[in-house]
């Protein structure tokens, strides 16, 4: 089994970078409490940190993780409280001025989704219970791209699921509101790891436009 000196290292370095060349921040933080302006909600995906990706300081962004950056509808709110209390804490407690539902490529769970199969035990019944979060988007995909190759599925699939969610958050009143008050903004984003792009979905094309390209980095085969 694995060490995890890796960790402890890193821990090293956090605490030169923010408990020494960056003190004042981290002791803003501790006085004066956690800020956030976005809630993001990502995957669990251990590649998609979504922190990482942004290159934030800490208190930059209250993060949810979850299989597959889903949210529950309104209804549902109960069953799910975990990532529910969460969204309901940031919105309510912290008063983000963003929401950002972070969906990503090679997505596991939405691999599982579209594989849609038996579960074999209890593990996998919890599991496909969560996934039926986005049914809606694996039927849509079934529907409009039945003819096309599994892994275009599986991508379509992922950004359909990103849309899923949020429209599940609208279905929140004390969300709805805020988003009607023009208080909170909702965005979409889509992180393509083979080409390292980041992508939005943009309502007024309904689609997934690029947001952050990548000019210089090389890409990767998956």
């Amino acid at each position: 089994m694995r060490d995890v000196s890796k960790f402890l290292s890193g821990f090293r370095r956090f605490q030169q970078n923010y408990l020494g060349e960056q003190r004042v921040l981290f002791e803003q933080l501790v006085q004066q409490g956690q800020r956030p302006r976005a809630l993001v909600i990502a995957c669990c995906d251990s590649r998609c940190d979504p922190a990482l990706l942004t290159d934030c300081d800490p208190g930059d962004m209250f993060v949810v993780r979850n299989v597959a950056n889903l949210v529950p509808p309104h209804v549902q709110a109960t069953y799910f409280a975990a990532t529910t209390s969460a969204i309901a804490f940031a919105v309510h407690n912290l008063e983000v001025e963003h929401i950002i539902v972070m969906g990503h490529a090679q997505c596991g769970g939405i691999r599982a989704l579209m594989e849609h199969k038996t579960p074999d035990c209890n593990e996998e019944e919890l599991i496909a219970k969560w996934l039926g979060i986005a049914e809606e988007a694996r039927q849509q995909v079934l529907r409009e791209f039945n003819d096309k190759p599994i892994q275009m599925q599986a991508n379509v699939c992922e950004q359909s699921a990103i849309l899923v969610s949020l429209e599940n958050l609208m279905s929140y009143p004390w969300i709805s509101s805020r988003v009607q008050e023009d208080k909170l903004t909702l965005h979409g984003w889509y992180f393509d790891m083979r080409h390292g792009e980041l992508y939005e979905y943009r309502p007024e094309s309904g689609v997934f436009e690029v947001l952050v390209d990548n000019l210089e980095v090389a890409t990767y085969q998956i």
